[in-house]
């Protein structure tokens, strides 16, 4: 059995369990996994008796537990140096890390309005007051960042690292909910949205039965 074990939620909706799951995934590293149906009966009891945040995605490993998910990227760059989870050169390191920080903690109403359900299409619907600013936000970055550091490969610092796991919930969204992007920045969205562990996590979530209403 693996010294790993990756405790998620539902593929279709939870986005932070998407974001650790691409880092253990890109780590190379083997993991047990365990996945918790939200918003059924004890769900929430299920995730307390791992780790008292009681918020998923968890990583736990030798006896240690971790509950956040860019703390498991960190963890996992640390312990796999060869893996590339951050950009090799220091100085696109450290921006990799405010963009990846950036999205861990910010843009709430699109969080808020547009729900991570990559199982639907909703062409449209959630703009609503502040959304528009979170988009462009999110563009700005992906357009700065591979116009500054893409070389090398289609995601935002050439190859696939924690700062594209951080934002692959935010191509999911985009998808659904019909956000119109430029050539840039839809050409990054492709490149997400085809890679290949995310293919295999969008195509087990088309095969999900739960379904949890969104509607807020």
């Amino acid at each position: 059995m693996s010294a790993i074990t990756f405790i998620i939620g539902n593929r279709n909706y939870s986005s932070w369990s998407l974001r650790g799951w691409l880092m253990v995934r890109r780590a190379g590293v083997e993991f047990t996994e365990v996945m918790i149906p939200l918003d059924e009966a004890g769900f929430k009891e299920e995730i307390l008796s791992h780790s008292a945040a009681g918020l998923v995605p968890i990583l736990k490993t030798g006896g240690q537990t971790l509950w956040d998910s860019l703390a498991i990227g960190e963890y996992l760059a640390e312990t796999n140096p060869d893996a590339g989870l951050w950009p090799a050169e220091a100085s696109k390191r450290a921006e990799a890390r405010c963009v990846a920080s950036e999205m861990h903690s910010g843009f709430a109403a699109l969080r808020t309005h547009m729900p991570m359900d990559l199982r639907n299409s909703l062409p449209g619907q959630g703009m609503a007051p502040g959304v528009a600013e979170d988009i462009a936000r999110i563009t700005r970055i992906w357009t700065d960042c591979r116009r500054d550091h893409g070389e090398g490969g289609p995601f935002l610092f050439g190859s696939f690292t924690i700062a594209d796991a951080m934002f692959a919930p935010v191509v999911g969204r985009f998808r659904t909910y019909g956000v119109e992007l430029d050539d840039s920045c839809q050409n990054y969205a492709d490149a997400v949205w085809q890679w290949p562990d995310m293919r295999e996590w969008v195509a087990a979530a088309a095969r999900e039965p739960q379904v949890i209403n969104l509607a807020t």
